[in-house]
């Protein structure tokens, strides 16, 4: 099995759920659903933040293990219609079934934010991370939709034996990658992204978003950056009261 290479700064976890629904949000805004065979980045990213975020730092997610076969399980769906205008459709969702992957991530410093440069304290925010990971994250985790409930915990990426392992290349085709969200490249629009997904002896190596070619992506609209203020929508972190339990020791 490939080695990947750490940052620095990385952290390592498995997560695991009874469903997943990973797809494409553009093309999920109603009616059926069908979940891609892999996770996109944006789902993982999602994970990864939902375990410890803060703007200070840009979560990038280096790479998937997959490591139970890839199995899907089709339900049918009753929506709700609120007002009773009209009985309730039936839908089929598509979802991954008995799912667990493992995780490398490391972050970056968001530049964009030169404001809260004060926080920018590389070895507090990794052993939070780590400290969160350890504790199964400090927000619910969620596999590609609210209804599909993940797990965390501790890991080292490539430990283990995967089911894809010796496998072989798998092409996935065109898939979607993540959003740019102004927050995070300066510039004031939603823009889409996509890739051609493969998957190595069941490693998923996710390209930057940085180096997406600008044919695979998408304008979507205008958008503005979230303007972060101390004592309004920001805390500095030695003084974030929310994660005190995770800031007791510097070391992990």
């Amino acid at each position: 099995m490939k080695d990947i290479p750490r940052k620095r700064n990385s952290i390592e976890f498995k997560v695991w759920g009874a469903y997943a629904l990973f797809s494409d949000p553009i093309t999920r805004i109603g009616g059926e659903k069908f979940s891609y065979q892999i996770p996109t980045y944006e789902a993982v990213k999602g994970i990864v933040e939902s375990i410890y975020w803060k703007p200070t730092i840009i979560w990038f997610v280096d790479a998937v293990r997959v490591m139970k076969p890839i199995r899907t399980e089709a339900k049918g769906v009753k929506t709700v219609v609120m007002d009773g205008s009209k009985p309730s459709d039936l839908s089929f969702y598509t979802y991954l079934k008995d799912v667990e992957y493992q995780v490398l991530a490391h972050f970056e410093f968001n530049q964009h934010y030169p404001e809260l440069k004060a926080d920018w304290n590389e070895n507090k925010h990794h052993n939070i991370a780590k400290r969160a990971v350890a504790k199964g994250g400090r927000r619910d985790i969620f596999l590609g939709t609210r209804e599909c409930q993940g797990y965390v915990e501790s890991c080292a990426f490539g430990e283990g034996t995967g089911f894809y392992d010796d496998y072989g290349e798998l092409d996935f085709g065109p898939m979607f990658h993540g959003y740019d969200y102004p927050n995070e490249t300066g510039k004031n629009q939603l823009v889409r992204r996509l890739w051609r997904a493969r998957m190595s002896d069941g490693i998923v190596e996710f390209p930057a978003p940085a180096d997406i070619p600008e044919a695979l992506r998408q304008f979507i609209r205008p958008m503005q950056p979230t303007p972060f203020e101390n004592n309004r929508n920001f805390t500095w972190l030695d003084a974030d009261a929310s994660i005190r339990e995770l800031t007791n020791n510097e070391e992990v």
